[in-house]
């Protein structure tokens, strides 16, 4: 029997660096909303980063905001060497605990349409990491997390099995 050895390392950004999709663009969120593309243009940066919404636990800061063809795709850090909250949420991005993105904003313009509204302007307040984002798509890609070691390590396995198989 031939075997296959593959080793793999966990990398995890000690320095709290997270990113994600804030928001996908043409897709509907749980109450039926649709932001449209542009609507996040007068962004400021750099915004609050908070844990689920609560203007009382602000973990870090979105440095970056770039409204990509699939969506808003915010860039910022955890304060991991000064806030001891921001490390315990850090622990819990990198474990796949908390994936999920989610806004707070200010509508200035909105549209109604079946199911929901179209927004089309409006003033981003926060984006705080959750648990479970208003909009199934919002979530964290990347944060060098265990979770993204561990998927990688996965498929490489199941390639070596059936690798193996064939042999």
């Amino acid at each position: 029997m031939k075997r296959l050895f593959i080793e793999t390392k966990i990398l995890a950004d000690d320095a709290g660096t997270v990113e994600g999709v804030a928001w996908p663009f043409g897709t509907p969120d749980r109450v039926g909303d649709v932001i449209e593309k542009g609507a996040f243009a007068s962004a400021n940066l750099p915004l609050p980063m908070l844990f689920g919404h609560d203007p009382n636990d602000p973990v870090g800061a979105w440095t970056e905001a770039t409204e990509a063809a699939d969506g808003l795709r915010l860039k910022g850090r955890l304060l991991v060497d000064d806030v001891a909250r921001a490390r315990e949420v850090h622990a819990l991005v990198k474990a796949g605990a908390v994936r999920g993105l989610s806004i707070g904003f200010v509508t200035r313009k909105a549209a109604p349409r079946k199911g929901g509204r179209t927004i089309s302007a409006l003033d981003l307040i926060e984006c705080s990491l959750v648990t479970v984002p208003m909009h199934p798509g919002a979530r964290v890609t990347s944060a060098k997390s265990a979770v993204e070691a561990l998927s990688i390590a996965e498929a490489i396995h199941r390639a070596a099995r059936a690798f193996t198989e064939k042999n």
